[in-house]
This record gives C-alpha cells, sequence and structure tokens, in this order.
C-alpha cells in the first residue's frame, strides 16, 4: 500500500513519467495506469489487493449436472465415477457430463466419498488357470460365505457367473449345500442358458474332494453333461478372481447389513442380478455391461444322458457299488463319486495303464505297485506321480 501510495504522489507531483515510474518499480506501463485509475475511482481503498476469482464461472457443473450425479451415488453406494458416468452417459445421453475426475469431486463435496489409502501389495506369483475368450467357455461357480438375516436364519447363496462376460447366471438363497441341492438348482440354470465348456470352483464340497482326480458326485454329472470341471488350487482364489471381486460387491449392495429375512434378501438377490447384469458397466468389457456380452449357449441341457463312447483301444471297466475296479488280480479303489460308472484303462509303457472318465484322465495306475499292495484300500495306493490326478485332457466328442 505504501509503494502504490508513493508512485501516484511522484505521478501527481510531475516528478517522474509513467514509463519511469514503471522502471523504478519494477512493473509494466499497464499496471502503472491500473493503480492510477483505481485510486481516481476510490482513493486509497482502491489501492488494497482484490480477488483474482472470476466474476462467473462458464464450466462449472450445473446444479442438475451435481444432482443427478449425487442420487445415483445414494442408489447405487458402491459405485464409483467411472460407472456413474457410463450408466449417465447411457441412460441420459442429452446431457454433457462431466469428467470422471469432476464427479469423484462432486461425491467428495458431499460426502459421499473418501480418499483411499494406498497400499502396496506384493507382486503375485500365480497365473491364471486358463485363459477366458468368449461367452460359455468357462462359468465360475461358489457359496458366497454365510451370514445371518435379521431374525437369525443363516443365509447360504449360491452364485453362478459365466466368466467372460461377467453375466450373473444365478445368485439364490439355499436350503441345503449338498449335492442335490445343488444339482437341481443348476439343472434350472442349465434349461435356461444352455451347458458351458467348463466349470471352474474351490475345491470345496460339494464341488472337489480328496479322491482320485478330486471328483465329486456333481462334478461327475458335469462330465457326463460333457463339461470340464476345473477346480483352482488350495489357497488361490485369486484363480476365480472375477467371480469373487462379484461376490465382494455383492456383499457390499445387499448385505451390509442383511435383510430381516431370508425372503427378503432373496429380493435383494434378485434386484442385484438384474442391476449387476443390466446396469452396472465393467472396466474389463471396455464399460459395457455383461448383458451387452452375453447370449446363452448354444449347447442345450439333455433330458437323457447318453453313455460314453470310448476308443475302441481302452479296456473299459465298471466300477462298483465302492467305487473300485478289479485290474491285474486286484482291486484299485476309484473313490465313491465314481460308483456303478465306466472308466477306460490305456496301457502306456512300463507298467502303467492311464484311467480315463470320459476326457478326464483320473491318472495313472502302477502294475508293480498294485501287485505289491493287492488289498490297499486307500486311493493312492496303486497311483504313480506320472500324471496329475486332476490332468484334463480331450473334450467329449
Amino acid at each position: 500500500m505504501e509503494q502504490r501510495y508513493e508512485l501516484i504522489r511522484e505521478f501527481r507531483s510531475g516528478e517522474s513519467s509513467v514509463s519511469e515510474l514503471a522502471e523504478r518499480y519494477g512493473m509494466s506501463r499497464k499496471t502503472v495506469y491500473k493503480w492510477l485509475s483505481r485510486y481516481d475511482e476510490a482513493g486509497l481503498e482502491g489501492l488494497q489487493d482484490r480477488s483474482s476469482r472470476p466474476h462467473t464461472q462458464w464450466r462449472r457443473t450445473s446444479e442438475e449436472i451435481e444432482e443427478a450425479v449425487v442420487e445415483l451415488r445414494q442408489r447405487y453406494p458402491s459405485w464409483g465415477p467411472d460407472k456413474l458416468k457410463r450408466w449417465l452417459e447411457r441412460h441420459r445421453p442429452q446431457l454433457d457430463w462431466p469428467a470422471r475426475s469432476t464427479i469423484g469431486l462432486i461425491l467428495e463435496r458431499a460426502n459421499l466419498s473418501r480418499r483411499r489409502r494406498i497400499r502396496r501389495h506384493a507382486t503375485p506369483t500365480t497365473e491364471r488357470i486358463g485363459e477366458v475368450r468368449h461367452p460359455n467357455q468357462v462359468w465360475g461357480i461358489d457359496f458366497k460365505g454365510h451370514f445371518l438375516c435379521g431374525d437369525g436364519s443363516r443365509c447360504d447363496p449360491l452364485t453362478i457367473s459365466d466368466l467372460a462376460s461377467r453375466y450373473l447366471l444365478l445368485c439364490q438363497v439355499m436350503d441345503a449345500t449338498n449335492t442335490a441341492a445343488v444339482q437341481q438348482e443348476m439343472t434350472r440354470v442349465f434349461r435356461q442358458f444352455g451347458l458351458p465348456e467348463r466349470i471352474r470352483s474351490d475345491n470345496g464340497s460339494p464341488f472337489g474332494s480328496t479322491g482320485v482326480g478330486g471328483l465329486t458326485r456333481l462334478s461327475v454329472w458335469w462330465i457326463k453333461l460333457g463339461i470340464i470341471p476345473e477346480r483352482i488350487e488350495a489357497g488361490k482364489p485369486q484363480q476365480n478372481g472375477s467371480h469373487e471381486r462379484m461376490h465382494r460387491t455383492m456383499k457390499q449392495d445387499t448385505a451390509q447389513p442383511p435383510a430381516a429375512t431370508l425372503a427378503g434378501q432373496q429380493r435383494r438377490f434378485d434386484d442385484f442380478q438384474r442391476m449387476f447384469n443390466e446396469e452396472r458397466s465393467h472396466q474389463a468389457l471396455d464399460g459395457a455391461t455383461p448383458a451387452d456380452r452375453y447370449g446363452p449357449s448354444p449347447r442345450e441341457f439333455p433330458e437323457r444322458i447318453e453313455p460314453w463312447e470310448y476308443p475302441g483301444h481302452l479296456e473299459l471297466r465298471r466300477a462298483d457299488e465302492r467305487g473300485k475296479i478289479r485290474w491285474k488280480q486286484c482291486r484299485c479303489r476309484l473313490g465313491g463319486a465314481l460308483s456303478g460308472e465306466v472308466v477306460g484303462l490305456e496301457p502306456v509303457e512300463g507298467d502303467f495303464v492311464k484311467v480315463w472318465f470320459g476326457p478326464v484322465l483320473l491318472g495313472v495306475l502302477d502294475e508293480h505297485s498294485a501287485r505289491s499292495n493287492p488289498r490297499a484300500s486307500k486311493a493312492n495306493s496303486q497311483w504313480a506321480p506320472l500324471q496329475s490326478p486332476s490332468g484334463l485332457l480331450a473334450r467329449r466328442p
């Protein structure tokens, strides 16, 4: 203020010209004229600093835009700026929606989001067990961890999704988690959407077992339908990552807190399934929804399952009621899941034979071990460590 007043005094006294004042005070001639003009208009108050904020903000987001963003976020609390923007552009294309960063600022101003703490994670070393290229190539199946509803009833939701399109095929509260209950629900899904090529699951019941090939009665049924079972490694849920990520979103949107009753929880699951498939965009799908990418499988569910036709060079054996077959005067245990089923034996080099159930290689039998322990009851007694018991080869012809 003192320097500006001194500049005004020197100019008014005629001691210095505008050019000389600009050079002496280290400013442009335009700035000198600015302070002279402000002093003439307002006196000493005109020499004070003024806010540089513009009088109008031509790029300010309109109230209509902000209200729409806030309303949609309140409707879907787990959606971030990217999904909100894609949904709004899809359903209200007549408006010019702001960038994702601006939507993020709108949410912060409305106290609907907070900045995440950046965490460092170790680089994963486990690769995916198979690349998924097209819909109905691989489905994921699992039980979402159980929880209690408001009335204390236990909720065990069974979920099935197509791993290529992320389409959620089933989200159902189950009365039981055994083979019969799961098979009943899967039959309904198969009739509606057709059959996939493979189904990926964890190793828990009723999807996997500790028997030969890890088969259960459920996975045996899949194989007879022409579906190859895939089981992730123990303790490696990331190998079924997209399905597990869906579970996390489902929990956030439907079970925090849970509904009062199982019926109310199922209604939440139904609404979530529709939203997840038809409205929620996915970055892995380039912003599309699962419904944009998914279509039913051309392989229809057969009401009658035809028996397998093994190649002529295989020796056939039917497992007894205890899941055992006779080979080389020995009884070899396959497991209860294969009781009554026909397997094929394929001789290989040495004293070994491959055991096939349809297109699935169960393992390799060692003739020497079988003869030295002809009454062994454990499944691994006669199996040679040449092939992984879960090795998967050709598909059903």
